[in-house]
C-alpha cells in the first residue's frame, strides 16, 4: 500500500485508487477506516445493485495494496463537522446495512455525508459531465455530417 501526501488525521476522508474507480472511507484513528463494503467483504462497487454494510477496518486492509490519499474534497467551500463529531458519527454507523446506489448513494456519498452533513459524489458528477459531453459531440458530428451530405447533394443536383 502506498500513501500519497500527509498521513490521515481523525475525520479525514480517504480516497483509495482502484483500477477503474475510487473507493472512499473516513479515517477514525489508530489506523482504522469506516467505509461501505459488500456483505462478502469486497469494496462497495461490487454491490452496485444491492445492500452494503458499514465496516470499521484497518486502513491497510481497505487499501488492499492500492494507492490512497487524504482528500477532504470541498473543505474550502463546505464546513466540516469537528473531527470528534465526524468520528463519532462514523462509528455509530458501523454494522448498519445500507441500500447502495452507484449514482445516488455510494461510498463517496457515505463518506462526505459523515464529514459535511450532505452526501455528494464528484465521481457521479464527473461521469455525468463526461457522458453529456460525449453525447453532445456525437450530436454535433451528426449535424456536421448531415450538413456535408446536404451540401454535396445540392452540388450534384446543380451539375
Amino acid at each position: 500500500m502506498s500513501l500519497q501526501g500527509p498521513h490521515p488525521e481523525y475525520g479525514d476522508l480517504i480516497e483509495f485508487f482502484r483500477p477503474v474507480y475510487t473507493h472512499w472511507g473516513v479515517y477514525v484513528g489508530n489506523g482504522y477506516v469506516v467505509h461501505l463494503s459488500d456483505l462478502d467483504g469486497l469494496s462497495s462497487l461490487y454491490s452496485a445493485f444491492g445492500c452494503v454494510i458499514v465496516k470499521k477496518e484497518p486502513l491497510w486492509l481497505v487499501a488492499n495494496g492500492d494507492i490512497y490519499r487524504v482528500n477532504n474534497k470541498d473543505g474550502k467551500n463546505r464546513k466540516p463537522y469537528p473531527p470528534k463529531i465526524i468520528v463519532k458519527r462514523a462509528l455509530e454507523e458501523v454494522g448498519e446495512l445500507k441500500e447502495y446506489s452507484l449514482t445516488s448513494y455510494n461510498c463517496e456519498h457515505f463518506a462526505t455525508k459523515l464529514r459535511y452533513g450532505t452526501g455528494f459524489s464528484d465521481q457521479v458528477r464527473d461521469a455525468a459531465i463526461c457522458t453529456a459531453g460525449a453525447t453532445a459531440a456525437l450530436v454535433l458530428a451528426g449535424v456536421v455530417a448531415g450538413a456535408i451530405y446536404c451540401i454535396e447533394k445540392d452540388k450534384r443536383q446543380r451539375e
